[in-house]
């Protein structure tokens, strides 16, 4: 029954995370982040699918790989939330849900510049060469 639940879950985040990739106020990486874990624990088959999709190499693996993200990603990243949150914040006329608004962006410029770490693209490996890495590791 559970593994039903987790993949309901993972096809949820999935779709949200796909549609956040064209509506900025969505957020794509933590929604992509939370189908994948829920496609590890519902089913292998869906999970491997999951990690060989362009959509997971694009937004995901760097990050799975190493904790970090290139800088072009962070910009683009960054860019779209910024517009969309200024827009809110311009749109919206209530003075508290600005003032959220502008600490949610903030919080999030902190995360991204001081708690995500910048990779230089030549740094980032491909899957099947993170695995073979990680089996080299393992036998030495």
């Amino acid at each position: 029954m559970m593994k039903y639940i987790y993949l309901t879950l993972a096809f949820l985040c999935l779709i949200c995370g796909s549609v956040g990739i064209v509506i900025p106020g969505l957020p794509t990486t933590p929604l992509l982040l939370a189908a994948s874990f829920f496609f590890a624990k519902g089913s292998d088959r869906f999970h491997r699918w999951f990690l060989g999709t362009k959509l997971y190499h694009k937004h995901l693996e760097s990050f799975v790989q190493h904790k970090t993200m290139k800088l072009r990603t962070k910009v683009y990243i960054l860019m779209f939330s910024t517009c969309s949150m200024g827009l809110s914040i311009y749109l919206v006329k209530n003075l508290y849900v600005r003032i959220f608004i502008a600490a949610i962006l903030a919080v999030q410029y902190f995360c991204f510049i001081f708690m995500i770490k910048t990779t230089p693209k030549q740094e980032i490996l491909s899957v099947s060469q993170f695995q073979k890495k990680q089996r080299e590791k393992i036998k030495a």
